[in-house]
């Protein structure tokens, strides 16, 4: 029988002051893991790169991350004259309001007593909590765009419009990989998709549309190797360059809080949510699994995808734009529409026949993986250069159109004013010496 969905989080003895207690603490939990993650990032990043890292503000360092934050209360702020002054204000409010939103339906733990009440470890949830999700994620691309565009500036305005394209691709990929843990879930209420997971994780039942996921969620939160919209070496931070003080630090907290906000997503519809690992979890009879326990086992599962987003950024180099592109439209999204029919027609099948769920899905998610690594690893055919039957092309001219555009393939880049000069002077001195 196909898996039926049953009540999970009890919100039925909720008043309005756990309300608060709960956001509060969200809250709360955001804001100082976001100091933390700071610390864990500048330290971890050093160790990889052979160098020390933040040790001299505090034990280890650990008060670095809280002057900087000081720094940026306290920074003088500024105003652009050409800006839209109400949008410019308004997209780094929108960017961190909204990373706030997502936690509201992530569940931390099962139903504990908290001050005679039994409630939940959870501030709400309903039918659609992974769409409200996706929601709330989308809309906070608003403030990245807003902000580049009301910024009347070139490099901030060509980040808005990478970071549009970025989500278009990316979250299409991501929604596409959750389809599947909705089809073998029966919901899309994030207590129910835990409370699924119970025999086994959908990371392992549904390993092509984790690993999509995985690849789609650095992408959206704009890290490394996907960070194009920033690109300091490029675009001197994007969306980001003329914003100062304490309107910047609503964009670097956003930031960083979605990715505490994918990494949350990850843990709850493919890592079982708080339900502790296994063999803990046959200790004594799930002892483990309830109280305030589960809150442990999430926190660690949290931090590893933290740990793997920080990993990659000390490893990979940035893409160019047509490999991230490419990436996303030929490969993720292709991906996970193939797996998405493959897992309907799974679930079709078992309303027929006797064979597990479990069996069927790992038999498919390891022929499919296998077909994944094969194609990615195939390389992609480039046509030879043709050869111009007119003559030679005509000379480059980088502003021909008004704006510094770089040369097309066959055309070559007119020697630089100081080079000339040089060889110049070069050759004066080669005419001198042979007299």
């Amino acid at each position: 029988m196909p898996f039926q969905p049953t009540p999970v989080a009890d919100f039925s003895e909720d008043t309005w002051w756990i309300w608060v207690i709960k956001a509060v603490f969200i809250l709360v939990f955001l804001l100082v893991s976001v100091l933390m993650a700071l610390w864990v990032e500048r330290r971890g990043l050093g160790r990889m790169q052979t160098r020390s890292g933040p040790n001299i503000h505090g034990p280890f360092g650990l008060f670095q991350s809280t002057a900087d934050a000081l720094k940026l209360i306290l920074k003088e702020d500024f105003w652009l004259k050409g800006a839209d002054k109400f949008v410019y204000i308004l997209a780094p409010v929108i960017a961190a309001f909204c990373s706030f939103m997502v936690f509201a339906v992530i569940p931390m733990g099962p139903n504990v007593n908290m001050f005679g009440i039994n409630t939940p470890l959870q501030l709400t949830d309903f039918s659609g909590s992974v769409l409200y999700i996706l929601a709330i994620t989308a809309f906070g691309v608003y403030g990245i765009v807003l902000g580049g565009w009301s910024s009347n500036s070139t490099y901030p305005l060509l980040g808005s419009v990478r970071s549009t394209a970025q989500v278009i691709s990316y979250e299409l990929s991501m929604g596409l990989s959750l389809v599947s843990v909705f089809i073998v879930s029966g919901s899309m209420s994030t207590s129910q998709i835990v409370d699924a997971q119970t025999q086994l994780w959908w990371a392992i039942a549904l390993a092509p549309a984790f690993v999509i996921y995985l690849i789609s969620m650095v992408g959206e939160v704009n890290r490394l190797p996907f960070d194009l919209p920033e690109a300091e070496g490029e675009l001197v931070a994007g969306h980001m360059v003329e914003y100062s003080s304490m309107k910047f630090a609503w964009f670097f907290l956003a930031e960083y809080i979605n990715m505490f906000n994918v990494s949350a997503v990850a843990t709850t519809l493919f890592f079982g949510g708080w339900r502790a690992p296994w063999p803990i979890s046959a200790i004594g009879d799930g002892m483990f699994n309830e109280g305030y326990w589960p809150m442990l086992w999430f926190m660690i599962k949290l931090w590893m995808f933290m740990f793997l987003m920080i990993w990659t950024r000390g490893t990979l180099l940035r893409f160019r734009y047509d490999q991230f592109m490419n990436l996303g439209w030929k490969v993720l999204i292709p991906s996970a529409l193939v797996w998405v029919v493959l897992v309907s027609l799974v679930q079709g099948v078992r309303q027929f026949t006797n064979i597990d769920l479990q069996t069927q899905l790992l038999a498919i998610a390891a022929v499919f993986l296998a077909l994944m690594v094969i194609l990615m690893l195939i390389p992609s055919k480039k046509e030879p250069p043709q050869p111009d039957d007119v003559g030679d092309p005509p000379a480059f001219d980088a502003f021909a159109g008004g704006y510094p555009v770089p040369p097309l393939p066959g055309q070559q880049l007119p020697p630089s004013p100081r080079r000339r000069r040089r060889e110049a002077a070069m050759a004066m001195t080669q005419e001198a010496t042979d007299e």
